[in-house]
């Protein structure tokens, strides 16, 4: 009797064990493969750019709303990786550029937040974000830095609408950026044409 008990014992816990294994593998294959089709590739001559939103690299906002920086901080973050494929160093400049074109598609011109009621951050890897009112960036360039060779580097970039704004919350204005990120030869990345395997 004792026997039978150890031996059905011993027998569940490998059918947990491999239900379990089952399930992780199962989560991990699901939740990488919805990510790499959401995933939106660009390239230079040096780099390859991974943005990993279906938006790419578009960020907007479209209403009023008023809110610190630490709520900022938590709100929904345009996230990318960029690699440098070169056995150098490669000099490279992020900016948020205006998206004339977004712009243009939504006949939103007449309703842009001014540039002095919206905050940007950008974070690099698991270092401190750096925080800007987009009016103050020189030439919308928000980071001016270098990737070794070979090395990846992961960023976040959030956009809010400070407290202070003196805009009424709520109100339905826009702003339209686009990510770009440039190398020191002036290259700006563009649309992967590859597809994806």
């Amino acid at each position: 009797m004792y026997y039978n008990y150890k031996k059905q014992r011993i027998k569940s816990a490998i059918i947990i064990t491999f239900i379990l294994a089952l399930a992780i593998f199962a989560t991990h294959h699901i939740y990488y493969k919805f990510q790499n089709e959401r995933n939106v590739d660009y390239s230079s001559e040096s780099l390859d750019i991974t943005f990993h939103e279906e938006t790419g690299d578009r960020v907007s906002l479209t209403r009023i709303t008023p809110v610190t920086d630490a709520i900022g901080l938590a709100s929904q973050a345009y996230t990318f990786t960029i690699k440098n494929n070169m056995t150098m160093p490669v000099d490279y400049t992020i900016k948020l550029a205006e998206d004339l074109e977004t712009v243009f598609e939504d006949n939103c011109s007449d309703y842009q937040i001014p540039k002095e009621f919206i905050k940007v951050a950008i974070r690099e890897d698991n270092k401190d974000a750096e925080i800007y009112t987009l009016s103050e960036l020189t030439e919308n360039n928000l980071l001016q830095t270098k990737i070794d060779a070979l090395d990846e580097k992961e960023y976040s970039i959030r956009v809010w609408t400070p407290q202070e704004t003196t805009i009424q919350s709520g109100a339905i204005r826009h702003y339209h950026g686009k990510i770009q990120i440039i190398e020191d030869n002036n290259q700006v990345a563009v649309l992967n044409t590859r597809k994806k395997g």
